[in-house]
């Protein structure tokens, strides 16, 4: 049984924040795996993966879910960079390469709390006529999002309950505040499979890559709970030490919950944020793909 079961889990609704960016050209698959983090040679049309771009010295960018449409059209849906930016940024590194690199406002981001008719897994489904859709649930918490042409209704609570989903499935939703302070391995994207060490050179492999083969990782996501309402960027305390920070947040109509990143290995301590006790809780399994 679907955990929290929504009262319209057939009805689609708005996700706010998402944004669709397309790569199309001959060079659309070479450019997005020479810039991004994950393996995109791994895909075969109809498959899609969670991404993402780096700064030179290893830090998230955006994290992403990139679909590979055909051999020479890919799309990039941003759950919350500004996508104009974004392809701006991308664009200063197309060089000679033949792609195109284009914002699709034509395409809306919906979610639904129900499985996907029929995508499954990093399999999509679908087409731009009717919509696209892809299985971002888990067996505890079924849901599918659509990139429509249709808009879908506007639903505050729903979208709330989907970003605290999120986080509790350890999918960092980065604010402004957080973008290009974090690596890939601080924000435990080993979880959603979101990169490669194995892979030839792009932005900030060289970092990824030391950090992995080193064990140099001393540093993850941690899922936090309150009473109280809890902000990106704040510091997680133990007394007067500095336990972590927090990177992501979000409420569900229940609870106030919170991404952190703190050291892996340390004992176990009362945790405050802002004087206000937090309690650690698990992160769910699902969302790699």
């Amino acid at each position: 049984m679907e955990d929290n079961p929504q009262p319209m889990a057939d009805t689609l609704f708005a996700l706010p924040g998402h944004a669709l960016i397309a790569l199309e050209g001959r060079d659309a698959a070479a450019f997005a795996q020479a810039q991004f983090m994950n393996d995109v040679a791994l895909l075969e049309p109809g498959q899609w993966q969670w991404n993402g771009w780096l700064t030179p010295k290893g830090r998230v960018i955006a994290l992403l879910a990139l679909l590979k449409r055909s051999d020479d059209m890919l799309w990039l849906l941003l759950p919350d960079a500004d996508a104009v930016a974004f392809a701006a940024a991308l664009q200063r590194f197309v060089f000679r390469s033949k792609v195109r690199i284009q914002v699709r406002e034509d395409l809306h981001a919906c979610g639904r709390f129900a499985a996907p008719a029929n995508a499954s897994g990093a399999t999509f489904a679908g087409g731009e006529d009717t919509g696209i859709e892809l299985d971002i649930g888990s067996p505890g918490a079924l849901r599918t999002l659509r990139l429509s042409p249709t808009p879908g209704r506007q639903d505050e609570a729903a979208a709330a309950r989907w970003h605290a989903l999120d986080l509790e499935h350890g999918l960092p939703r980065l604010p402004a505040s957080q973008v290009e302070q974090w690596t890939p391995q601080q924000l435990s994207l080993d979880r959603l499979r979101a990169f490669s060490v194995k892979k030839g050179c792009y932005p900030g492999q060289e970092i990824v890559a030391r950090t992995h083969f080193l064990g140099q990782a001393k540093r993850g996501l941690v899922l936090l709970e309150s009473d109280a309402a809890l902000e990106a960027g704040r510091d997680v305390t133990a007394g007067a030490v500095a336990m972590g920070k927090l990177v992501a947040a979000g409420f569900d109509g229940a609870k106030h919950l919170a991404l952190a990143v703190m050291p892996l290995e340390r004992e176990a301590v009362e945790l405050e944020v802002d004087g206000t006790p937090v309690v650690e809780r698990p992160i769910r399994d699902g969302l790699s793909r």
